[in-house]
């Protein structure tokens, strides 16, 4: 309901951020503002309730005929959500917010390879000490939703649930930022209480602190490895090379934030090109079957990977703020030789297209 709310007075306001609404009563989402105008608001409510009404069950049905052919779905929980949402203008407490209701501090991570200023993302952080108080039940409801919707939910950002990197709001990047406590334990207590055990996967990536790994092992849950990131070193007992795997990790040849194997591999040095070992006629294939024959219980192979396509077809490139998530794959892409060889790795090593019900076994 507050979305559809949201989304019909911000089509009246053309599109405008929620905080340059009138009156002010809109902006602060007051029940008696949203009264005055039920009438005149109602048609387009209505219009944003039906379209999520048919979404849903055009989602049930293709949720439906891809467990009836036994593939799951794997949904991703981002950690922040958009200043701009119905989330912040509804429940504007749930936040670290001003009297104006302005964002104090800002969500970010510090520099490292990606970025020597790090990345301001910009969105809101959590008052954690109000979410504390309810039992963390926003948070509740919110994986409870991500779980009516996919099979298994990858956790992003999960070291922000540890500390997190907050960066005051009018600072020009996320050099001036500073670390925080996050929720820990907790949270993940109250949600387990709640929700009972969940396939929960945690995006265990970034500057990882013993206090991240701690809270790891807390919860169960299992951790990703990135293979590209296994051979820019000689150490044998790297935590990103495949031998070294337990096996409740998920494995992935790379992820959204990286290059396609293909443009990796293509940037190497010599040094690292010896280190990985891979065939300069199909480095590619060599490391997907390197993910598929690990010991890790999931393997995650990105269709860019698995269609051998170049940094063309890269999804996301972190601290640039144009020309991302824009690639899709076409259908006369979709080759069966791949799948047919993907198949075969599959038989060969033991695998399911989809583990168990266990995210982990």
């Amino acid at each position: 309901e507050d979305y559809c709310h949201f989304e019909a007075i911000k089509e009246r306001h053309e599109g405008r951020a929620y905080w340059e609404w009138e009156p002010l009563g809109l902006r602060r989402c007051l029940p008696t503002a949203l009264a005055a105008q039920g009438e005149e608001l109602a048609p387009a409510v209505d219009e944003f309730a039906v379209a999520q009404l048919l979404f849903q069950r055009q989602w049930d049905a293709l949720r439906g005929y891809a467990a009836a052919r036994g593939v799951r779905l794997f949904g991703d929980l981002p950690i922040f959500v958009a200043r701009d949402s119905a989330d912040v203008w509804s429940r504007p407490e749930l936040f670290e917010l001003d009297a104006a209701g302005e964002p104090r501090v800002v969500a970010g991570v510090p520099p490292d390879d990606f970025s020597e200023d790090g990345q301001l993302w910009g969105n809101p952080l959590y008052d954690w000490d109000v979410h504390a108080r309810s039992g963390y039940a926003w948070w509740i409801a919110r994986v409870a939703r991500a779980y009516e919707l996919t099979d298994y939910v990858r956790i992003d950002h999960f070291r922000g649930f540890a500390g997190y990197w907050e960066v005051p709001a009018q600072a020009a990047t996320a050099r001036e930022g500073r670390w925080v406590d996050g929720p820990r334990l907790p949270l993940f207590e109250a949600m387990k209480q709640e929700l009972g055990d969940l396939p929960l996967i945690a995006e265990d990536l970034g500057e990882i602190t013993d206090d991240v790994t701690e809270l790891l092992e807390q919860t169960g849950f299992p951790g990703m490895k990135i293979l590209q990131f296994g051979y820019y070193d000689d150490d044998a007992e790297h935590p990103f090379r495949p031998e070294n795997y337990p096996e409740e990790a998920v494995v992935y040849t790379g992820t959204h934030d990286n290059q396609t194997s293909l443009g990796w591999y293509q940037g190497l040095d010599e040094a690292t090109r010896a280190r990985a070992h891979l065939r300069e006629e199909d480095p590619v294939g060599d490391l997907i079957e390197r993910a598929v024959s690990s010991r890790a219980g999931l393997a995650i192979l990105p269709a860019q990977d698995l269609l051998r396509l170049g940094d063309e077809a890269r999804t996301n490139c972190p601290g640039v703020a144009e020309g991302n998530w824009v690639w899709r794959v076409t259908e006369g892409q979709l080759d069966e030789q791949a799948f047919a060889q993907l198949k075969e790795l599959n038989a060969a090593h033991g695998r399911q297209l989809f583990p168990a019900e266990d995210a982990g076994s």
